[in-house]
């Protein structure tokens, strides 16, 4: 009985033909990074104002004086939300008094908006805030569009592996990218916020299904030596190069619609690579199409200029491990024993608060001093060094102390930020990037960690809830951002105290490094002890347990 890995060995590790399918799949990954993050532009909050209707019988002087100042970073700025009571300025201006002098302001009525805004067009030319007027009491419409988003990305997380197992990874990869960029284009055109949010919805189910496809496509696909290459560096380096181009796309395009289409119309150029990316050959053995499979290896052998043997697949020979009965386990076994209770509780915790950290300082920095667009840049850059080094530190470093060390950093200079004095804004801004660094290290880690904690028998099931998690803290992250418009530095406070704690969670997480995967939760309990003896003849080292694709295949973002 031989295996996938062994009929295929012929084919080589990195042949021109992985090579083409490893950068087609990444690449599929870019459009992934601009629009999950969009938002930050698209609902972009300029300076506002009451507007003052022309028609108001108003001397310039009333007019210039008809908004109140209220103190706003320590500095005496116009109100956002309020102005003098227009009937009561008229009034004055009428007898001839004058503001200040003849009437103490601080005596005068106010009123709200109720003639609308008026917003400034030094950073932005038009947002879905200016265009629905979503500041002052409606201001919570904002964030509840981000969360609508990742709410789409919870549905789409529960929907996507099942469709990929019935119809097809290639099937389900482009049918989601088309969702994508269908309904991205549809709300370009939107009349209303409410039909702008529900069509952000779907696109958010349409991102995260194709990232999937796409993740367990290559990791199908691709020999382990380079998998774990591809799951920890190609898709994530990909994701940050898509992520760097939303500020050069917004810099210059000013308009929210002009903005949202041309993020759209990249989309089309994925079409053509339905010609050059085969369908998952594992999944059509698993559904008996030999004969297709088959023909997709023997092209591949082609590519890469080797010899393919006459017989290929023998359904006779091929070790089909779908049709091997095994137990069925339910999500109640991630709670059968204290031990294994215990871990995914921790796992939880720890999913939802890396994710609101790092989705959280994303959508932070319009509010942070300095240039926005440039902000942003630098926010995605920071995650290729990210990337990089959690890759370097899941290859030769414990996972326990290199993800607490992550958190750690992320989290203390996230607490330092409130003691940088107001004037050096560059520091303040170092710190914010910092953290962004020390986050998105740890969400990096945290998929291969938590993977390597589960026994196989529930290791989907395992990683599944705590995926889960993550998307509950990613609906959370625009709050925590929108509580910066009542003290600047509250969300720094929380995500940072928040981030530490959960470094020091990590802590009293097993250590998994150079131990193998448990199978059963038998074992799993073993894991959790200070020794662990395994068997010898199942022993291997945590390197190539990282390269199963029983783990990747569950832990895409």
């Amino acid at each position: 009985m031989r295996d996938y890995e062994e009929v295929t060995a012929f084919l080589g590790e990195w042949g021109r033909f992985q090579r083409v399918v490893f950068f087609l799949l990444s690449a599929s990954i870019v459009p992934n990074g601009f629009n999950g993050l969009s938002i930050v532009f698209l609902a972009g909050t300029p300076e506002h104002r009451c507007a003052v209707p022309r028609g108001a019988n108003l001397s310039g002087e009333w007019r210039n004086a008809s908004i109140p100042l209220e103190l706003r970073g320590g500095r005496a700025e116009p109100s956002r939300c309020r102005r003098y009571r227009l009937a009561a300025l008229a009034n004055f201006s009428a007898l001839g008094l004058r503001p200040g002098s003849d009437v103490e302001l601080e005596s005068v009525e106010q009123e709200p908006c109720l003639d609308g805004w008026e917003y400034s067009r030094d950073i932005y030319r038009s947002t879905i805030v200016t265009e629905w007027n979503l500041v002052c009491d409606d201001d919570w419409k904002g964030p509840l569009s981000t969360s609508l988003f990742f709410v789409g990305v919870l549905l789409g997380s529960f929907v996507s592996g099942q469709l990929s197992d019935k119809f097809g990874r290639k099937n389900v990869l482009f049918a989601t990218l088309a969702m994508q960029t269908g309904f991205s284009f549809i709300q370009v055109f939107s009349t209303s916020w409410e039909m702008f949010s529900v069509f952000f919805l779907l696109v958010g189910m349409g991102q995260i299904s194709n990232y999937v496809a796409a993740f367990v496509l290559g990791t199908e696909i691709l020999g382990k030596s380079i998998r774990v290459l591809f799951c920890t560096l190609g898709v994530c380096i990909f994701y940050a190069f898509g992520y760097m181009l939303l500020p050069l796309f917004a810099y210059f395009i000013r308009d929210w619609r002009m903005l949202l289409l041309a993020l759209t119309l990249p989309g089309l150029l994925c079409i053509p690579l339905w010609w050059l990316i085969p369908e998952s050959p594992r999944w059509l053995i698993s559904q008996g199409r030999f004969q297709e499979a088959e023909d997709i290896i023997r092209k591949a052998a082609k590519t890469n200029g080797v010899t393919a043997p006459d017989v290929i697949f023998d359904p006779s020979e091929l070790q089909d491990f779908n049709s091997q009965k095994q137990q069925t386990y339910t999500i109640l076994d991630l709670m059968k024993t204290r031990n294994i209770l215990t871990i995914t509780i921790m796992s939880v915790i720890l999913w939802m608060i890396i994710s609101v950290g790092y989705f959280g300082l994303s959508l932070d920095t319009p509010n942070l001093h300095g240039d926005v667009y440039v902000n942003c840049f630098l926010s995605a850059v920071i995650e290729v060094p990210a990337y990089i080094i959690s890759w370097l530190l899941l290859r030769n470093l414990p996972r326990r102390y290199s993800m607490a060390a992550a958190l750690f950093l992320g989290g203390c200079v996230l607490l330092f930020i409130q003691l940088v004095p107001s004037h050096i804004r560059a520091l303040s801004i170092l710190l914010v990037m910092l953290g962004k660094f020390g986050i998105t290290s740890a969400f990096s880690i945290v998929y291969v960690y938590t993977a390597e904690l589960y026994p196989t028998v529930v290791r989907n099931m395992g990683v599944g809830a705590s995926s889960m998690a993550s998307r509950l803290g990613s609906i959370l992250s625009p709050y925590f951002v929108y509580l910066g418009a009542y003290d600047r530095f509250l969300p720094y406070i929380l995500m940072g105290s928040l981030t530490v704690l959960s470094g020091i969670l990590t802590l009293f997480l097993p250590e998994s490094y150079g131990m193998p995967l448990p199978d059963t939760i038998e074992q799993m309990l073993l894991v959790k002890g200070l020794e662990y003896r395994p068997a010898s003849s199942s022993t291997r080292d945590s390197k190539e347990e990282e390269e199963n694709p029983e783990i990747f295949k569950s832990t895409a973002f």
